[in-house]
């Protein structure tokens, strides 16, 4: 079967029309027609060869929504015809210990769908049926392809922390991550603080639902509220002086990361050993939490805020995401 997509040919390369041929379908595996296909700034990582195992040339995208086409014949759970969100992974092992487990995105033999494979620039893309999640009835397509990445990335977390409806908790840079992160735990029921460095974002974040908008870049506001979270989720990808998070912890308070920061952090250790606090990180989800999280998404009617683009102006999407200008996710749509 032939696909159409975009690729790129070598590290910050503009995406081109590119076509290939899909072998034979496994016995576990689906095709699936893309018909939305959000941007991650991981694909603008992969693009860049930025971590360091992009294979050329790569058809980028794993916020992928679209219909299933062709099921192999051991696919459960899904036939031609259902509507399916792909992800950051495309297929685990199904037989370690954290797959039985049903830890499945921890699974060490997975295959993420645009490492050494293509992705959802494209009108088709292929997958085993296990990480084709099933949508919801009522999701909006148009919408729910972030959720299949970035939204999973921030929900994790909540349940990992055991996040409670009572509590105070902070959320660090309002951005991609950062504005689902946001939503997700003011319908969770939490007072949520959105630490930010933006101060013309800070109307924007208190409409999406944060109880207080904290200069980032302000020791005076980061003081005022020492010792009054529970939880502070970090989004962003960049060093911060990481012991003044620390300090709006309450005693036992967790400290979570889903940003790539490169960099080591530096975590006082008499900052954690005096409250018992802790400071963890984690990918995405399992395939069985993405589907808790949709249905969610679906009760409450929440959506990350998204541009939508056409799948043939990809470059000019690709360019608004790199200068810093999405407000927050970006769709490709065929």
């Amino acid at each position: 079967m032939k696909v159409n997509a975009f690729a790129v040919q070598e590290p910050k390369g503009k995406l081109e029309s590119y076509s290939y041929e899909l072998g034979d379908l496994g016995a576990e595996e689906v095709d699936i027609k893309v018909s939305h296909c959000g941007i991650c700034h991981s694909d603008l990582s992969m693009i860049n060869n930025e971590w360091g195992m992009t294979i050329y040339p790569l058809v980028p995208g794993h916020e992928i929504i679209g219909e299933v086409i062709n099921a192999g014949p051991a696919v459960k759970n899904l036939k031609v015809g259902d509507k399916v969100g792909l992800g950051w992974l495309s297929a685990s092992c199904m037989s370690c210990s954290e797959c039985m487990d049903g830890s499945q995105h921890l699974c060490s033999n997975n295959e993420a769908t645009i490492v050494g494979r293509h992705g959802g620039f494209a009108d088709k893309v292929r997958g085993h049926w296990s990480w084709a999640i099933p949508l919801p009835d009522k999701i909006d397509l148009a919408k729910a392809g972030p959720l299949l990445c970035g939204g999973i990335t921030v929900f994790n977390p909540i349940i990992l922390a055991g996040v409670k409806p009572t509590d105070a908790v902070g959320v660090i840079g309002i951005g991609g991550l950062g504005h689902m992160a946001l939503k997700f735990l003011k319908h969770w029921g939490c007072e949520v603080i959105a630490f930010s460095s933006n101060p013309d974002k800070k109307d924007e974040i208190l409409a999406m639902g944060a109880s207080k908008v904290v200069n980032s870049r302000s020791p005076e506001e980061l003081a005022s509220i020492a010792g009054t979270l529970s939880f502070i989720l970090n989004t962003t990808n960049v060093t911060l002086d990481w012991n003044s998070y620390l300090t709006c912890l309450k005693p036992k308070g967790k400290f979570h990361t889903v940003g790539a920061v490169l960099e080591p952090m530096a975590i006082p250790a008499f900052s954690l050993i005096m409250g018992e606090k802790s400071v963890g990180g984690s990918p995405i989800g399992s395939p069985e939490l993405t589907k808790t999280m949709l249905d969610f998404c679906v009760r409450h009617d929440i959506y990350p805020t998204v541009e939508e683009f056409p799948m043939e102006k990809v470059n000019e999407a690709m360019t608004h995401l790199e200068e810093g200008k999405a407000r927050f996710r970006i769709v490709l749509k065929n």
